[in-house]
């Protein structure tokens, strides 16, 4: 019985470990197809060379060095062994022979000291699993064309060649500590079996042997204490980022000094070997202990406080010109253009009018609100989902129109329980279909939005055309899908039918025989792959669909931006994503994360939804970094001019991005040591009031015009509020249009002059009776007044501040926009409209160019409307009534019906 259940268990542990290798095998040999169907094959095959490499160097070196070392202990473990079993063969006590002899023979013994090597060494692989990075931009360097103040080396040292260096001293350390560790088990085990007394420092070949171990490890950590003081180039020192005064004098001293009484520690061991003086080794242990204490620690701090703290300023006043200096050109902050900015003039009417494409595109619909109308409106099955909403620009009918949209995608995990079978979740529902597309700023009857493009097929009465609608790539594409199987794929609901498709694309990978079917199998984890008839070798298989895998599996070395974003583009739609090189080796440099210190857009990623094509593009060529990685994955990046035109007009500068660089220009706009110092000019990021909560402000995209520009352009906005005040100082642009993208401008505000901020405008829209009784009334009668967010917006040379106000009745899921606060000068005003708002303030007519304002409930629709205004609004009153109908609004879906049925009857007049 015994042995029957050691072969079971070993039959089930071969079978286990054929099921890991397979899986394994099966899971590389699919990657491999999906770069190849890429394109990427070549960066594939660098990264898992680099990778399986380093470990394989790594490894086999570890391998080699401590089998080595356990062969050292060879011939005494069995002399040992011999001298044990005679010993005890002649006492009169003990007269059994001693087991070890008969079982431990010198071939067991390197057997076991080379199967415990390898397994050592097999796991100690592992902790190099991913650092391939580190080796292949140490390998490929680029100069920054700067060097640091203090050693004099091109940042490029620190960027590429030193996390190489302190890669191979980490590993070096840790592989001297671990051979150590197993040697010492080893004598420990000999002075046992010997019955040794007093430690394995007793055994002379112990003695010898764990002291070259230990000098070795003291002259390892003579290296280390070099590498250590480049670190003071990235660390935090009293005022400032990177090497103070402190450092430079004190910290810098240490590490140079306990370099040297490592090496003499190192050499005070080897001598001992000979002279055998243990206390030689004791003292020169005991001394680098005490620098170690004294230099590193006691000195720096005596400097700091004696010499630095009592007039810090002067003395740190160079280090802080480096800390400002280098922090700015870690973030770009150095090519920011200074502006001044009156804020303080008020506008006209024909002031409103000359800027009226900045007046039509202020955003009335946050995105938050319009995501909830999005999905009563336009999801049209449980299966669909809207995840976000996006911002961007499109030329509309030739006039250059700010749009929200958002893609319409298949969410597998909302079908019906009993709809999710492996035939419709693999083979079926295979892709999410259209966008929706809607204006900033119009607004329908009913305070919905007015839409660009809607519905399923996408109907539009625009310029704006989908051919492509279907989504097999985006944001909520988890699973795998088979394409081209003898089974057409759902298209799209079609009244009580549905639509079916087949898979027009060449992308993917086509199982082409059986083998291949057999090793997706493996890898995707579904045997039902094998067993389906459905699926032939003609059929393809779509797998990391998902942009957020898709992308970073070509690229894990890039960072990626938060909020990928749709683009429709010469009737196709796209993913635009936005990546970024960083490091956190960047000297006098502040980090924004606490980490990295350095950051560029250097990438733009584009995917094609319906094919997965991945393409990287350069958009900023300056920079070192990608530099680097274009030499790594020669081919991969592409110029940004090789990027088709009309994509390129929808580049928009990324808001994580625009965010760091905002958070840290509120301290180092200020260049002057003194001012810097004593924070004197910082400023923060300011907060808004959003429904009834107090939150930081993000930045917003919006269409202005450009002090000396002829033409509007799409920017990106944020307002700045000086420390522990509420008022704004200024306000920070990116451009991101044409020639003009990533220009960053900062405008700053008269300090002699009030300018509300965004925390005093709230308060004063509270403060206004009319107002807040307003709300008071809409909040007692069963509605939720939500306040959007609060929009500074720049005409000319003044500012205008715009607030949506938003209604949700308790029993609808549909946030409708009913008024519009605008706020200039000493006027706050509240009306159904943004027309209706500018007008009270300037007076007269100003039209903005929305074709229908939002009316509240019994206001008699206008008699000048024409007829295309009629038909559109009939058009967008009876897609409301549908959405009030599937949100179980009756009164609403009634009320609806009644104001449908009058417009038609006008419309009927007219025609």
């Amino acid at each position: 019985m015994p042995r029957l259940r050691l072969a079971a268990t070993l039959i089930i542990g071969i079978i286990v470990l054929f099921l890991i290798l397979a899986n394994a095998s099966a899971r590389l040999y699919t990657d491999w197809l999906w770069f190849y169907s890429l394109g990427y094959q070549q960066a594939f095959i660098t990264i898992i060379f680099s990778d399986i490499g380093i470990r394989v160097v790594v490894g086999g070196a570890f391998f080699v060095l401590l089998l080595v070392n356990l062969l050292f202990t060879r011939k005494p473990f069995l002399s040992t062994i011999q001298k044990a079993s005679v010993f005890r063969e002649e006492n009169v006590i003990t007269l059994q022979e001693s087991p070890w002899k008969q079982f431990i023979t010198p071939g067991l013994l390197t057997a076991g000291y080379f199967i415990l090597s390898l397994i050592i060494a097999l796991l100690f692989s592992f902790s190099v699993a991913g650092d391939w990075v580190i080796l292949q931009k140490f390998l490929h360097p680029t100069s920054f064309g700067t060097v640091d103040p203090v050693f004099g080396r091109d940042i490029g040292f620190y960027v590429f060649q030193l996390p190489f260096y302190v890669f191979i001293y980490k590993i070096a350390s840790w592989a001297i500590f671990i051979i150590a560790f197993w040697v010492a088990v080893v004598y420990t085990l000999i002075n046992a079996t010997h019955g040794v007394q007093g430690g394995i420092f007793q055994s002379v070949t112990a003695r010898y042997h764990l002291s070259f171990l230990a000098a070795l490890f003291f002259a390892l950590k003579a290296w280390g204490y070099q590498l250590d003081q480049y670190g003071l180039l990235f660390g935090h020192h009293g005022a400032v980022w990177g090497a103070g005064f402190t450092a430079v004098h004190a910290n810098l001293l240490a590490y140079k000094v306990l370099t040297v009484v490592a090496v003499v520690c190192a050499i005070a061991i080897l001598v001992n070997v000979f002279l055998r003086r243990f206390r030689l080794v004791v003292y020169s242990i005991g001394v680098l202990v005490v620098v170690s204490i004294v230099l590193g620690g006691i000195y720096p701090g005596l400097v700091q406080k004696l010499r630095v703290t009592p007039s810090e300023m002067v003395v740190e006043k160079p280090y802080l010109e480096r800390n400002i200096q280098f922090t700015r050109r870690a973030y770009n902050l150095d090519k920011i253009e200074k502006q001044d900015f009156p804020a303080s003039r008020v506008l006209s009417a024909g002031d409103i009018r000359a800027n009226k494409d900045t007046i039509e595109n202020i955003r009335l619909w946050d995105w938050e609100p319009l995501q909830q109308t999005y999905s009563q409106l336009q999801e049209m099955r449980l299966y669909y989902e809207f995840k976000d909403i996006d911002i961007d620009r499109y030329d509309v009918d030739g006039r250059y129109r700010q749009v929200m949209l958002a893609t319409r995608e298949l969410n597998q995990a909302k079908l019906p329980e009993q709809a999710k079978t492996w035939v419709n979740q693999r083979l079926k529902y295979t892709h999410g279909y259209g966008i929706a597309m809607s204006p900033v700023n119009e607004v329908s009857g009913e305070g919905l939005p007015a839409f660009f493009i809607k519905d399923i097929p996408p109907v539009t009465a625009t310029n704006l055309v989908v051919k492509r609608p279907e989504i097999y790539y985006g944001e909520q594409t988890d699973q795998y899908v088979i394409v081209n199987a003898r089974a057409q794929e759902f298209d799209y609901p079609k009244g009580d039918d549905n639509a079916y498709t087949t898979y027009q694309g060449e992308s993917g990978v086509k199982f082409e025989n059986f083998l291949r079917r057999l090793m997706f199998a493996f890898s995707l984890g579904d045997y039902k792959l094998l067993l389906s008839s459905d699926v032939d070798n003609n059929s393809r298989v779509l797998y990391y669909r998902n942009i957020h895998q898709r992308v970073p599996k070509i690229a894990p070395f890039l960072e990626y931006d938060d909020d990928p974003y749709i683009v429709l583009s010469e009737g196709r739609l796209y993913w635009l994503w936005d990546a970024y090189t960083t490091t956190d080796r960047y000297p006098y440099s502040e980090p924004y994360d606490r980490v990295n210190n350095y950051i560029r857009n250097s990438v733009k990623v584009v995917v094609d939804a319906y094919t997965g094509q991945v393409d990287f593009y350069v958009s900023d060529p300056a920079d070192p970094l990608i530099g680097t990685f274009s030499k790594i994955f020669p081919g991969m990046f592409k110029p940004l001019e090789q990027m088709p035109s009309d994509l390129r007009r929808h580049l928009r500068y990324p808001v994580d991005l625009f965010k760091i660089q905002a958070g840290m220009y509120a301290v180092y706009h200020m260049e002057d040591p003194q001012v810097f110092y004593n924070k004197e000019d910082k400023w923060n990021l300011p907060t808004e009031l959003y429904g009834s909560e107090e939150r930081q402000m993000e930045p917003y995209y919006t269409i202005i015009k450009m002090a000396g520009e002829k033409k509007p352009e799409f920017v990106l906005i944020l307002p700045f509020t000086p420390q522990n005040k509420k008022n704004m100082i200024a306000w920070m642009s990116a451009r991101s249009d044409g020639e003009n993208y990533g220009r960053l401008l900062s405008y700053s505000f008269p300090k002699q002059e009030l300018v509300y901020g965004p925390m005093q405008l709230e308060a004063r829209i509270n403060q206004d009776t009319t107002i807040s009784q307003q709300l008071s009334l809409w909040d007692q009668r069963g509605s939720r007044v939500i306040r959007g967010n609060l929009l500074v917006i720049p005409v000319k040379d003044a500012l205008l501040y715009v607030e949506p106000l938003y209604l949700q009745a308790e029993q609808s899921k549909i946030p409708e926009l009913r008024r519009v606060i605008v706020v200039h000068g000493d006027k706050v005003v509240m009306e159904p409209s943004l027309e209706k708002a500018l007008e009270r303030i300037f007076g007269g007519k100003v039209e903005v160019g929305t074709p229908a304002e939002p009316e509240v409930p019994g206001q008699e629709p206008s008699a000048s409307r024409d007829i295309s205004a009629l038909a559109r609004q009939a058009n967008q009153l009876f897609d409301e009534a549908q959405a009030k109908l599937r949100a179980g609004d009756w009164a609403g879906y009634g009320e609806t019906l009644n104001r449908l049925k009058q417009t038609l009857a006008e419309l009927a007049s007219k025609a």
